[in-house]
This record gives C-alpha cells, sequence and structure tokens, in this order.
C-alpha cells in the first residue's frame, strides 16, 4: 500500500479512539516524544488490509475483454445466479443442522433435570439436581469454548467482523472452512450449554463464510481437494457473495429475507448496485425456503407445508376471540411506545458501556494471559449463571394460576410448539395443580420459549418477576457477550426486553387500569426497543421484526421505537457491533464524513511519503522492496527533470505562465516543508487540547533543530532504485521528494507473481523478449499469493529487469490536491477503492489516500492540526 505505512502503523497506535478526548497525531506523538494514555481505549495491535474493490485494467485483462462476447457474458451470469442459488441452500441447511442439535442437546438436558427436580423437591436433594444442570453446562460450554481455541475468529457473534469485510476490510481468517466448522460446532454447544447467547447472530457469520467458500471450490483446510473453476478470482466477486451469504444468514435466522438484503445493505457493503441487489434477495429466499421445507417436514411430518419460516419464530399475535375490547395496539399507545423507545436506549446505551468495559478488561487482563484462561472464564460464566436460574427458578418464583385455553394462547404458536415438547411447557416446580412457577417458566426454557411465552401467554407473570428476570437477565447476557465462545445477542436481547415489555403492560394494566392493553404488543415493542438501543439498527431491523411476526400493521409502532431508541443511544454511545469494530481497531468508514470535515482537502489527508516502482526496474531492486515494506501496491512513476530555467529567460510570457504552474501546482517537497513548520510552531500544551488559547512557543533552539532532525529522519524514504544514487544527508527537501511524473499502480501480489513466475528480460534484450502472463495466470494463487519472504532468491538473477507496465493499472481513479474531502470520502467508499493517488495539474503524484487517512480519528486529528496552522 503506497505511502501507508504509516497508516498502518498510525492505526495501531490509535484508530480506535471514539472520539470522547482529544487525540494526537502520529507525528505529533512521535517527534514530541511524548505517548498517548490509554485509560479510555484499547490500542489495536494488528494491521488490516483493504479489499480490492477496483477492477484492475491491465493488458492481461483487456485480452479477457477482447475475447469475450454476449454469450460468455451470459453464461457468467447464468453461473453467478446458480452460485448464489446454491449459497442459499447451504446457509439453509447450515441452520437446520444447528437448530435440530440444539433441540436435541436441551430436550436432552432439561428431560433429566426436570424429572430430577420433581423427585427431589420431595426427597429434599435439590443439590443432586443442581449438579447435574452444572455438568451439562460445563460439558457444553467447554467444548464451545475448545473449538475457539482451535480458531479464536469463532468467538462471539462474527456480526463486527462481517460488517467490517463488507465496508472493505479484509480480517484475517474470517471467512475460512475452518472458521465454519468451528462456528457451528461452537454455538451448537453455547446455547446447549444453557449460556445467554444465541444462534442466530452465528448464523450470519456462517452464511458469510458459506458464500465466500463456496464459489471458489478450494479451501485452505482441504488443500488436495481442488477443482477448475476459473470464476470468481477476484475480491470484487467474493464481497458480493459474501453480502449474499451475510442475508442469507439473517433470512434463515428470522424467517425474513427481504430484511437479510436490508441488513446486507444497511450494515456494511460500500458498493450497491440493481444486480447484487436482485441476486442478494433470491440468496436470501433460497435460504428461507430451504429451511423452512425441511424444518416443517422434519418437526410436523407435513412436508411441502412450509409452516416455520425462520429458527426464530414470533407466532401469531391475536387478540382472544372473548375479549371484545382487545387490540393488537391503538393510537394512544404510540406515546407509550416512544416512551418504551427512550428506556430501551438508555438500557442499550447502559449495556453497551458496561460490556465495552468488560472486554477491555479481557483485552488487557485475560487474552494476554495462556489460553487456558479463557476456557475457565467461560466456565466461570457458566457455574455463575447456572447456579443463578436454578435458585431464582426455586426460589424467587411466585406460583401463577394457568390460563383456561393452556399454556400458549393462539393455535399457530400452539402449532408450532406443542405441550409434549419440553422447550415450550411452563414450568409447576412447587407449586399445586393448575399453576406454573413463573420464574421457572422464564429461566428454565430455551430462550425462543420463553419469548413465546412472554408474546402469547395468557396468564400474567408477576411484576416483581419480570423486574427480578430483567436484572438477572440483563446483568448476566452483559457479562457473556465477549467470552471465547460462539454467541449471539439478537435473542438475549430480545428476550431481556420483551420482558421490559411485558413489565410495562402489567404495570398500565393493574395500576392505571388501561384494560385495552395487548400484553403480547408491549412485549414485542419491549423487545424492539432494548435490541434497537443495543445494535442501533434501524431499517433491516424494521423489517426482520415485521416479518417475524407476519403482521404489517406493527409497522409504524416498531419503526418509531426502534428510531428513538437509536437516536437516544446514539447520544451516549455508538451500537454494541460498532463498538467491538473500534476495539479491535478497524478502520471501518461511516457512510458519509461530518460536515466540518469538508475544511480540510486531498493535500491535507495524502501521505506524501511514497515508496515507488519504475516501469522498468531490476529485480534486487523490487525485492528489496517487497522485503523492507509493508505497502500493498505501489506508483509507477517516472522522474520529471525539466530545463524549465532555460525557458524562463527568453519570453516573459512564457516565464509568467512558468511561474504561476509552479506557484499553483502542489509539491511532494513543498507539502512536506508546510507540515515541517507547523509541526515546529506546536507547544506541547496546545496539543493536548486544541481549545486552548495560542500560547507563543517557548521551545529553545537546540529542541526546534533536534525535531527537525527527527522529522526529517521520519519521512527519509526508502533507498533509490540505484544503489549509486542512495539518498545523502545533505541532500534538500526538492532532492528527496522530486516531482515523479505518475504513470499507474501496481499491486504487490502482482509483483511477487512476476518474480516467482521469472517474467524478466535482460540489459541485452528489448523487453519486447520479457514472458507475458495472461489473467488467469495471474489470478491462479488468488486469495493467498506467495509471500515474498518465501521466495528462494537463488533461482533469480539480480540484474534482470522486469517491465511492469503489461500489469499495472494504468487508469486508477485519482484526484486533484484540491479535491475536498467530502468528495474524497464519497468516491473512495462508494467505488470500494483500497488506495486513490494524489495527482497534480502536470500529472505528477504528489501523495496517496488510503482508508486510514479517512477514518473519523485521523480526520480530526487533521482538522485539529488545521486549526492550529490557521
Amino acid at each position: 500500500m503506497a505511502g501507508c505505512r504509516g497508516s498502518l502503523c498510525c492505526c495501531c497506535r490509535w484508530c480506535c479512539c471514539c472520539g470522547e478526548r482529544e487525540t494526537r497525531t502520529p507525528e505529533e506523538l512521535t517527534i514530541l516524544g511524548e505517548t498517548q494514555e490509554e485509560e479510555e481505549e484499547i490500542l489495536p495491535r494488528k494491521d488490516y488490509e483493504s479489499l480490492d474493490y477496483d477492477r484492475c485494467i491491465n493488458d492481461p485483462y483487456l485480452e479477457v475483454l477482447e475475447t469475450m462476447d454476449n454469450k460468455k457474458g451470459r453464461r457468467y451470469e447464468a453461473v453467478k445466479w446458480m452460485m448464489v442459488f446454491a449459497i442459499g441452500i447451504c446457509t439453509g441447511l447450515v441452520g437446520l443442522f444447528v437448530d435440530f442439535f440444539v433441540r436435541l442437546f436441551t430436550q436432552l438436558k432439561f428431560g433429566v433435570v426436570q424429572t430430577s427436580v420433581e423427585e427431589c423437591s420431595q426427597k429434599g436433594c435439590l443439590a443432586l439436581s443442581l449438579l447435574e444442570l452444572l455438568g451439562f453446562n460445563l460439558t457444553f460450554v467447554f467444548l464451545a469454548s475448545i473449538l475457539v481455541l482451535i480458531e479464536p475468529v469463532a468467538a462471539g457473534s462474527g456480526i463486527p467482523e462481517i460488517k467490517c469485510y463488507l465496508n472493505g476490510v479484509k480480517v484475517p481468517g474470517i471467512v475460512r472452512l475452518r472458521t465454519l466448522l468451528c462456528k457451528v460446532f461452537g454455538v451448537l454447544f453455547s446455547v446447549a450449554g444453557g449460556l445467554f447467547v444465541g444462534k442466530e447472530g452465528p448464523m450470519i457469520h456462517s452464511g458469510a463464510v458459506v458464500g465466500a467458500g463456496l464459489p471458489q471450490f478450494q479451501s485452505i483446510s482441504l488443500r488436495k481437494i481442488q477443482f477448475n473453476f476459473p470464476y470468481f478470482r477476484s475480491d470484487r466477486d467474493k464481497r458480493d457473495f459474501v453480502s449474499a451469504g451475510a442475508a442469507a444468514g439473517v433470512a434463515a435466522a428470522f424467517g425474513a429475507p427481504i430484511g437479510g438484503t436490508l441488513f446486507s445493505l444497511e450494515e456494511g457493503s460500500s458498493f450497491w448496485n440493481q444486480g447484487l441487489t436482485w441476486k442478494v434477495l433470491f440468496c436470501s429466499m433460497s435460504a428461507t425456503f430451504t429451511l423452512n421445507f425441511f424444518r416443517s417436514g422434519i418437526q410436523f411430518g407435513s412436508w411441502g407445508s412450509f409452516q416455520l419460516p425462520g429458527l426464530l419464530n414470533f407466532g401469531e399475535f391475536k387478540c382472544s376471540d372473548s375479549d371484545k375490547k382487545c387490540h393488537l395496539w391503538t393510537a394512544m399507545d404510540l406515546g407509550f411506545f416512544v416512551v418504551m423507545g427512550v428506556i430501551g436506549g438508555l438500557l442499550g446505551a447502559t449495556f453497551n458501556c458496561l460490556n465495552k468495559r468488560l472486554a477491555k478488561y479481557r483485552m488487557r487482563n485475560v487474552h494476554p494471559k495462556p489460553k487456558l484462561v479463557r476456557v475457565l472464564e467461560s466456565l466461570l460464566v457458566s457455574v455463575v449463571t447456572t447456579v443463578v436460574v436454578f435458585m431464582a427458578s426455586m426460589v424467587l418464583g411466585e406460583c401463577r394460576q394457568m390460563s383456561a385455553s393452556g399454556q400458549i394462547s393462539n393455535d399457530s404458536s400452539q402449532l408450532q410448539v406443542t405441550s409434549e415438547d419440553v422447550n415450550s411447557s411452563t414450568k409447576t416446580f412447587f407449586c399445586p395443580n393448575e399453576t406454573y412457577n413463573d420464574m421457572a417458566t422464564l429461566f428454565f426454557n430455551p430462550q425462543e420459549s420463553a419469548i413465546l411465552q412472554l408474546f402469547h401467554q395468557d396468564s400474567t407473570f408477576s411484576p416483581v418477576t419480570l423486574a427480578l428476570f430483567f436484572a438477572l437477565y440483563f446483568l448476566l447476557a452483559c457479562w457473556t457477550y465477549g467470552i471465547s465462545v460462539p454467541s449471539g445477542l439478537f435473542v438475549p436481547s430480545l428476550l431481556c426486553g420483551a420482558a421490559f415489555g411485558r413489565l410495562v403492560a402489567n404495570v398500565l394494566k393493574s395500576y392505571i387500569g388501561l384494560g385495552h392493553i395487548y400484553s403480547g404488543t408491549f412485549a414485542l415493542i419491549g423487545a424492539a426497543a432494548f435490541l434497537g438501543g443495543v445494535v442501533r439498527m434501524t431499517i433491516s431491523l424494521t423489517v426482520i421484526l415485521i416479518e417475524s411476526t407476519n403482521e404489517i400493521t406493527y409497522g409504524l409502532p416498531i419503526m418509531i421505537t426502534l428510531m428513538v431508541a437509536k437516536w437516544t443511544g446514539d447520544f451516549f454511545n455508538k451500537g454494541i457491533y460498532d463498538i467491538h469494530v473500534g476495539l479491535r481497531g478497524v478502520p471501518l468508514l461511516e457512510w458519509e464524513t461530518e460536515a466540518e470535515m469538508d475544511k480540510l482537502r486531498a493535500s491535507d489527508i495524502m501521505e506524501p511519503n511514497l515508496t515507488y516502482v519504475y516501469p522498468h526496474t531490476r529485480i534486487q531492486s523490487l525485492v528489496s522492496i517487497l522485503r523492507t515494506t509493508v505497502h500493498h501496491a505501489f506508483p509507477v512513476v517516472t522522474e520529471n527533470r525539466g530545463n524549465e530555467k532555460e525557458f524562463m529567460k527568453g519570453n516573459q510570457l512564457i516565464s509568467n505562465n512558468i511561474k504561476f504552474k509552479k506557484s499553483s501546482i502542489l509539491t511532494r517537497a513543498g507539502e512536506q516543508r508546510r507540515r515541517s513548520q507547523s509541526m515546529k510552531s506546536y507547544p506541547s500544551s496546545e496539543l493536548r487540547n486544541v481549545c486552548d488559547e495560542h500560547l507563543p512557543s517557548e521551545e529553545p533552539a537546540e529542541k526546534e533543530d533536534l525535531l527537525q532532525q527527527m522529522l526529517e529522519r521520519r519521512y527519509t524514504p526508502y533507498p533509490n532504485l540505484y544503489p549509486d544514487q542512495s539518498p545523502s544527508e545533505d541532500w534538500t527537501m526538492e532532492e528527496r521528494f522530486r516531482p515523479l511524473t505518475f504513470h499507474g499502480l501496481i499491486l504487490r501480489s502482482q509483483l511477487v507473481t512476476l518474480l516467482v513466475r521469472g517474467v524478466c528480460y535482460s540489459e541485452s534484450q528489448s523487453s519486447a523478449s520479457q514472458p507475458r502472463l495472461s489473467y488467469a495466470e495471474m489470478a491462479e494463487d488468488y486469495p493467498r499469493y506467495p509471500d515474498i519472504h518465501d521466495l528462494d532468491l537463488t533461482l533469480l538473477n539480480p540484474r534482470m529487469i522486469v517491465d511492469v507496465t503489461p500489469y499495472m493499472n494504468p487508469a486508477p481513479f485519482t484526484v486533484s490536491p484540491n479535491t475536498h474531502v467530502s468528495q474524497v470520502f464519497n468516491l473512495f467508499r462508494t467505488m470500494g477503492l483500497r488506495h486513490l493517488p494524489v495527482v497534480n495539474a502536470v500529472g505528477e503524484i504528489v501523495g496517496i489516500i488510503t482508508r486510514h487517512n479517512l477514518t473519523y480519528e485521523f480526520l480530526q486529528a487533521r482538522l485539529r492540526q488545521h486549526y492550529q496552522t490557521i
């Protein structure tokens, strides 16, 4: 990545700051010898690459275009449609597999424990029942933690990582086959182990992995299994399939294909078009109906009836026929919904704040220790959760009268989960006949069944029980999210919010006397409010909940509630996924920049310190550059050494024109000198707080000279391509940053491929004698190109020359130094760019912009520097 070594390093040092306090630029910290205290944030320790979504229009690609006709184009499009169909089917089957075994293990566990509790409640051996429950839960959680040790990326829900991938950031290992296997089996055991986690979030990650891997027909985990499949060998195609897979995961989890499509659009994808929309929707529909077909057939034996659209079903919301005053919701209820949205936003912000502190504590104190400590933490959470669930069910529950209609009020829900199924039965622990234990009904059931109880149970839950359940569940779910097991957050948030909504309905009914209230509606609105306050999704979450309820009349209250919850929560902090993205230090790009950022131009944020190659370069120089830098692309340039002074002597008009050109053209040396002068003028106190008054610099001259030396040493470029022209200490700024005419960009992967395949010629030969590589040969090693450090140098002749011009991108997107930041940001994000060269009016490259240069923290630091120099 040309000119972004500072980008990568700087990202590691301060990219995760969230604006809660003032930050300094990396140059300020490095040059002044000061370090940034990290009491508020965790410094990320990993560099991230961007995806190459922009096409490289080089000679091999043009050769492919020459052979392309309408027939081949239609074939390619047909293969793409078949692949998204296959991705949808496979994602649905993955969801079916997880759901089947979670149900199997849960039935086994609760069947044994419930029998033991019923027997021991009379014999006085409840401690034995607790030990049995602990044995089941600890075994399952231990297996889930071991799987995460095998593949650490499988921990958590995976949504933050997939969001980063769709945004254009390559997260290592996130879409590997081994990650999928560990994720699927891990979430199976973590949910069965009684942790307050869901399987819906990991379904999104699983679908994305299927989308990334299936079109490749190869895997690093199964190296021997390879097919000659020449399609989709680029990051551009891969990210489209990941978008489709993530949407299919949402569709399979909630039975919401439209919501899944909107999720993929809203939560990440920075490049979108109409064709991709149709493919993603088709993939989501395929996943939904595949899962629906098999679940309906397996559970009810009615193959082809399509009764269970997703892993999480809310059932049908319908008032009892005997209650004529009941309405699902009225216009008066909208006021209560707005208040619930505000409270949900506050609760979500509190949840996110606590979880952020826990995550930072884990990064400081748990992750640096041996991996066994992570397993022990997971087991500790499992023990505490199990004891709390057992004791709360035994001690804090109240015996409530069952409704006359049975356990669950409406027929559709009764059809989905029968009374014989332990997952939906009410619990009668320590209660006489015709009564049930309300706390045990919520705690001693799978989470999906508890949600159904809160949505559709005619019998009342005690307000005290609901308040205690909400408090305990809130704290334990917050503690659980982030431990080393695969875990989702959707279902715990829905259940926690449903308890809150049901509590509000009970208060309004019992203490205010609003008899028309339908408790299920308030439970649903409470679930939406809390979930919206935690994840801060709006469009996609609204559609997901509408599709899950199959009740379009809920559209307005759900949308209003989610909007209010998001606005309230955003006043305090970010959504939970954005917080974890920030803690990982991923340079995520938002949808747009703030208005004040337009005070900056491309020249203010670009990196002028470039590492470049010439069109014809010796192998020894290429190897040296590749081995001593971490950049992923290099400008291809020639030096611009004109004799303009001779022209200026004879004609005043020409002289004036040349002087105007010189004064209006930004050069790298001029920009670097301006930055040097501005850095020397910064007193330390002004760097700490931009709001302080401008104090005159009282630094001694010796320190200023030392500062200048350190600055120049920091920006000393890499050795010149010719050994006899290496940089000299006596060189001026103009000599170090001499004008370079820009001809194109070439990627690191392309240079390494050329070296591995021996694409070069000798000095005695013409460049035409250099071997030519086809597009298929250039993309053969995708996505894991060979590393320069694995190259056997004894096989290379260092004096041979490589002509890179046929393989570079001769016409990448470029911007002028005077381009405003908002224009740069929109171009970079919407086109899915990885590098954006800054080229002046005469075709000279003066800098380069990468993803790091457009992050919120970097722009904020540059803006403060801009204010200091005004």
